[in-house]
């Protein structure tokens, strides 16, 4: 428990080193088939193609972050005044950008979805665009932070998880896991992107200890009951809690309103 601690503040501090509230200067272009996405590094997988209406985007590794950047939204707009709107659109991170020429590679949707009405095949037709964006809160209204056990579980021995519909502006950065009812908690690992594993299975119907960045430091959020006795794999389990909180970054101030 104190070691886990301890490690827990070791990742808060390391993942606040970027301020993504503030408003960045980049390049972004699009992948023809959003399919290309959903074989993302963040594991999502088929699941991929349900989140923010398809309005997708693989990030550079900055904001990748080692994977707990996965399910970050951001406010992306383009800079061509005459065939791009001021509001832009939307994007949830389902991906890892290995080109460094572009913050973002997003959605064919996405990226039509940047542009004034009537002129998203304009905008496909530039192929890559200069932009700027922002970290925003992600907003699933109605809908828990939910927990879908990964088809390489292995019960009793092995378990291997992934978070959906995480809200607000965190980042899931420890996992902790323990049968209902007991205090016995074992801490989970980030095998990659949204997925967390561990061999120590506990026995029976399971609980989860989840650790975000809120404020300028983190929250406990305790899912009391998730996962039944007879847990299966490809199944998505409500958590029955919601995340709204919106960390702080303690960097210079910046830019962090409303687009203008």
């Amino acid at each position: 428990m104190n070691f886990f601690t301890c490690f827990f503040f070791f990742l808060l501090a390391s993942s606040a080193t970027a301020c993504d509230r503030c408003l960045q200067q980049s390049k972004a272009s699009y992948f023809s088939k959003a399919s290309a996405l959903s074989s993302g590094a963040c594991g999502y997988g088929s699941l991929t193609l349900g989140l923010s209406g398809g309005h997708l985007a693989a990030g550079v590794a900055s904001l990748f972050k080692d994977g707990a950047g996965c399910g970050a939204c951001f406010q992306i707009r383009c800079k061509n005044p005459t065939v791009c709107s001021k509001e832009g659109t939307r994007v949830v991170l389902t991906d890892l950008n290995h080109n460094n020429k572009t913050d973002f590679v997003l959605s064919s949707r996405a990226f039509a979805a940047m542009a004034q009405k009537g002129m998203g095949q304009q905008v496909l037709k530039l192929g890559i665009v200069d932009i700027e964006y922002k970290r925003v809160p992600c907003e699933y209204k109605n809908q828990n932070l939910a927990v879908r056990v990964e088809e390489s579980s292995k019960k009793p021995d092995y378990l291997a998880i992934k978070f959906l519909y995480q809200g607000g502006q965190t980042e899931i950065v420890a996992v902790d896991v323990a049968q209902v009812g007991s205090s016995n908690w074992s801490f989970m690992s980030r095998n990659h992107g949204a997925v967390w594993d561990t061999s120590r299975v506990p026995k029976g119907a399971l609980q989860f200890r989840i650790v975000v960045t809120a404020g300028y430091d983190g929250k406990w959020i305790w899912a009391q009951k998730v996962l039944p006795v007879d847990w299966k794999n490809g199944v998505l389990y409500d958590s029955g809690v919601q995340i709204t909180d919106i960390a702080q970054e303690g960097c210079s101030p910046c830019d962090d309103g409303t687009w203008s």
